[in-house]
């Protein structure tokens, strides 16, 4: 049961047509008419298929949370998506609702928390501690020993180089370079990158 029915519910239906793991996938979304998938109805209808897999496949961190919270407080079971051609270290931990997508490198022992969105081309170096609800968008580059707060997004292309600690709730720009801490909430651009508000 995939909740959501956008662009990244596209790519999550295909790696989970992939790992070749469920017999049936549907979907629920509030926008009933979709032209790619075949709605079962509205997302409120998750607690008449709690027998099923979840996934969350909404891009927006806070309305991930949400339903990734409800979810959970129901009992349903949530799973993670990761792709087969990415390369994961078997000393990482990915939490409940993650997904990864191809392409993907995280190398050893780092952690990804539940309901993140590691998306196409990204490289995860050693010892990183991803917290929950964090986005880190394609081609973007994360040195070793990074630590990145919840509901953080890290825009396509980013850089950050290792031993940086990024707060949580940041949205970093495209392309942005991170050579420097970065202890307050708030939208970041630039190289190096700096606060914008």
């Amino acid at each position: 049961m995939i909740i959501g029915a956008g662009g990244h519910a596209k790519v999550c239906y295909e790696i989970a047509k992939l790992l070749n793991c469920w017999r049936n996938i549907i979907f629920l979304d509030d926008c009933l008419e979709n032209n790619y998938f075949h709605i079962q109805g509205p997302i409120s209808n998750y607690k008449y298929f709690l027998e099923s897999d979840f996934f969350v496949a909404i891009g927006s961190n806070e309305i991930r949370k949400k339903f990734i919270t409800i979810l959970e407080e129901s009992g349903a079971s949530l799973i993670k998506l990761v792709h087969p051609q990415s390369i994961v270290s078997d000393s990482v931990s990915i939490g409940a609702g993650s997904v990864v997508m191809g392409g993907v490198v995280i190398n050893a022992c780092s952690k990804i928390g539940r309901g993140c969105i590691i998306n196409t081309g990204c490289t995860i170096d050693h010892d990183c501690n991803i917290k929950d609800f964090v986005h880190i968008s394609p081609g973007t580059n994360v040195s070793g020993s990074v630590q990145i707060g919840c509901l953080s997004w890290l825009g396509t292309g980013t850089t950050v180089i290792n031993n940086i600690e990024i707060s949580e709730k940041v949205i970093i720009g495209a392309g942005s370079v991170i050579l420097k801490n970065i202890k307050d909430q708030g939208t970041y651009v630039g190289h190096p990158c700096k606060k914008i508000k």
